[in-house]
């Protein structure tokens, strides 16, 4: 009688928790008190239940749901009778938790027992051989359900598709496929997938177009994937598919819609995608959101993006959930990477400081970003901080991130630290090699670019069509005539890369810089080469620096026919015609200028001081300590000619007197920015500045004999690369 009240007792008490289980579970998993296994455990060792296998495995799924793993373990260990059901709840549970070795080993001691798995048992095995890609194992617990002729259903079969894709062997899975009896939409999806990952386009639409019955994850997997693979325009097309078959669109396809969007970087599809969220009521979605800011930074709309930005609900909560987090991370991420991409560098600084202030995780991709910053405003200290905040919060420098510090030390004016950084980056690949040789070159070190070069193809690193872009710049600064030539052969006959517009127009530079003009109209000639715009813009610019006015008046008549509304020959042809006292032609290439409504782009230099940016035009009196300045100037400019410094009047661009030529000249922008830099930093303090365009030869000049009388290294960096001037002498050595 008693054993018959115990079992009795066992069956009413396993019916009571199942039906009580939701309920009890929700209030006690986040309440201090005792959890809800330990409740069950206690209460059935006391009425003497936990001996019977259905209770035992019961408290077991309470643990394994509670993430109590240790006393799963050992309750299940303890238990004196185990069936398939015990054994299933801790596989799966521990399938659920990502231990997939441990799931095996315990399918193994489930064998050696001799309890036979059920589907559900074999379903969550499978799982974990997909995650660890254990093709070997999967294919075992495949042959032995073909051994004990276990009855299989599409679940099963699926996992076992899983495996054989996920393990990369395709011809398995394809085997398996055919021999399917029953495919259901999950079938098709793994084998789409399947095409997708090896890139076989063809297949993977063909498979698409044979599923019987799409639902919206078929469609979902299909367009996801044709995005991945780079085809833009079948994405388009089978959206509005979807839209004409009256497919209901979900979270992910509206993603992809709008990752479309910023791709082809069409903004009317995106508003339009972003019209259909509103009229849904589901545009404040976190994911949606986030995807709709990435959407608009991408296509330059940062007014769109930064509104929908500020009015994210999340701004008022004080706690967030994980995935809320996660999003806000990517939407802040976005917002810095956007204002960067579009130019809008101090916003992107900006951004990212009110992100560090709220307190959310700064990823990767916003560090990276914010160090780009840095690069392209030449902030040194603001670089070197990212960097430092990089280093605190566990960033290891991998191959991507050295590359970005690298390129924003070489901006800001450091060479030594991107060295540092180069050499301290384990098993460098071609981008950083790449990164190097650029920091080089735009240092005006030519001769140590191409070494470095020789060293990387000494080191069986091969080169790529940007390697060759950066090696062939560098020996255009440098002179470099005989490597310059090797290297542009090297890259056609040895590596097989087709010259690029950018490869052509530094060999145009190359030969046009050291002077050779005819070899440069030759080149251009023998290329084929007359349709591209950049060659010409070098050719001229190297007329104008060898002073040849009328092979300069030839060029500029052809890149006008090119580009009639670009400013740049117009000013380049004026200045060679001032230079040369042909002051009428000068004034008509200026009148043609303000006939076709082209305005000449200011010259512009600015210095960092104190984390405050200070800029300067020609002549300008808009700074607060200007008297100073000028005043300053002019005393240190009497003292250069002292020493030998004498202002160059053919290079003022206006039909003035000598005096006046001189006064003009003396007020040029680096000029100002170099003066307020002296009167506002102690005397051992490297001055750094930046310059819109290229320096000019006078204050060039200018700036070598200052280094000189106060034994001040002044660093500028132009439009084109960084002068180093000390004790007299500049890094390009005179040929810029």
């Amino acid at each position: 009688m008693r054993r018959a009240y115990l079992r009795t007792s066992c069956i009413s008490s396993n019916s009571l928790l199942k039906h009580t289980h939701n309920l009890e579970f929700q209030r006690f998993q986040h309440s201090g008190y005792q959890s809800l296994p330990d409740v069950h455990h206690a209460k059935s060792v006391k009425d003497g239940s936990l001996h019977h296998l259905n209770v035992g495995s019961y408290v077991i799924s309470l643990y394994m749901k509670s993430k109590n793993l240790d006393y799963a373990c050992k309750l299940f260990d303890e238990m004196p009778e185990r069936d398939v059901r015990s054994w299933s709840i801790l596989i799966s549970g521990f399938a659920r938790t990502g231990a997939c070795r441990f799931v095996l080993e315990l399918f193994k001691e489930m064998l050696v027992e001799r309890v036979c798995p059920n589907q559900f048992t074999l379903s969550s095995v499978l799982k974990s051989c997909s995650s660890l890609c254990d093709f070997q194992m999967g294919k075992g617990v495949h042959g032995w359900i073909l051994r004990n002729g276990i009855e299989v259903d599409v679940v099963l079969e699926n996992s076992l598709l899983d495996v054989y894709v996920k393990c990369g062997a395709l011809d398995y899975a394809e085997r398996l496929f055919e021999t399917m009896k029953e495919r259901d939409t999950v079938t098709w999806n793994i084998m789409m997938g399947a095409y997708m990952h090896i890139g076989d386009m063809e297949k993977a639409l063909e498979m698409f177009r044979r599923v019987p019955c799409k639902d919206v994850a078929s469609w979902n997997t299909i367009v996801y994937g044709l995005m991945q693979n780079g085809d833009e325009r079948c994405t388009l097309e089978l959206l509005y598919e979807m839209v004409e078959n009256g497919v209901s669109f979900q979270d992910v396809t509206f993603s992809v819609a709008l990752g479309l969007a910023s791709s082809l970087h069409v903004v009317e599809i995106g508003r339009q995608i972003h019209g259909c969220l509103v009229r849904l009521g589901i545009d404040n979605d976190g994911f949606l959101r986030s995807s709709l800011i990435d959407m608009y930074c991408k296509c330059g709309r940062m007014d769109k993006a930064s509104l929908i930005f500020k009015r994210t609900p999340l701004r008022e909560k004080y706690k967030f959930t994980s995935d809320e987090v996660k999003t806000e991370i990517v939407s802040w991420s976005s917002m810095v990477s956007g204002y960067v991409r579009n130019g809008e560098h101090e916003y992107g600084l900006i951004t990212f400081r009110s992100m560090l202030r709220e307190q959310f995780m700064v990823d990767r991709f916003s560090v990276t970003s914010v160090v780009s910053a840095c690069a392209n405003l030449g902030s040194l200290l603001l670089g070197q901080s990212i960097h430092a905040l990089g280093q605190k919060v566990g960033y290891i420098s991998d191959v991507h991130l050295s590359s970005c510090y690298i390129d924003m030390y070489a901006k800001c004016g450091s060479l030594t630290d991107a060295w540092m950084i180069f050499t301290l980056t384990h098993d460098p690949n071609v981008v950083l090699w790449t990164s190097m040789i650029s920091a080089c070159a735009l240092h005006g070190q030519g001769k140590e670019a191409a070494q470095l070069f020789e060293l990387m193809i000494r080191e069986g690193m091969k080169p790529n069509e940007v390697t060759f872009v950066v090696v062939l710049n560098a020996c255009s600064h440098a002179g470099l005539i005989e490597e310059g030539s090797k290297y542009f052969s090297l890259m056609k006959e040895v590596y097989g890369i087709k010259p690029g517009t950018e490869h052509f127009t530094c060999m145009v530079d190359l030969y046009g810089r050291a002077g050779h003009l005819n070899e440069t109209k030759q080149f251009i000639h023998e290329n084929g080469i007359s349709h591209l715009s950049s060659v010409w813009k070098s050719f001229l610019s190297a007329c104008r620096l060898h002073k040849n006015v009328e092979l300069g008046k030839w060029v500029s008549e052809k890149l006008l026919q090119l580009e009639p509304s670009d400013e740049g020959p117009y000013v380049l042809m004026s200045n060679m015609c001032a230079a040369d006292h042909r002051w009428e032609e000068a004034a008509e290439m200026r009148r043609l200028m303000q006939q076709r409504g082209i305005n000449k782009v200011a010259g512009q230099s600015w210095i960092q001081l104190k984390n405050q940016v200070h800029s300067f035009v020609m002549g300008d009196r808009s700074h607060p300590h200007s008297t100073e300045i000028y005043s300053y100037l002019d005393e240190l400019i009497a003292r250069l000619k002292e020493i030998g410094y004498s202002m160059d009047a053919k290079l003022v661009m206006q039909d003035v007197e000598q005096e006046q030529g001189e006064a003009l000249l003396a007020h040029h922008s680096e000029k100002l920015a170099i003066a307020y830099g002296i009167i506002s930093t102690a005397s051992g303090i490297p001055i750094r500045i930046m310059k819109n365009l290229r320096v000019c030869s006078d204050c060039h000049n200018f700036i070598k004999f200052t280094s000189q009388l106060l034994n001040r290294e002044i660093i500028v960096r132009d439009l084109h690369r960084f002068h180093h001037f000390k004790h007299g002498s500049c890094s390009c050595g005179d040929y810029w």
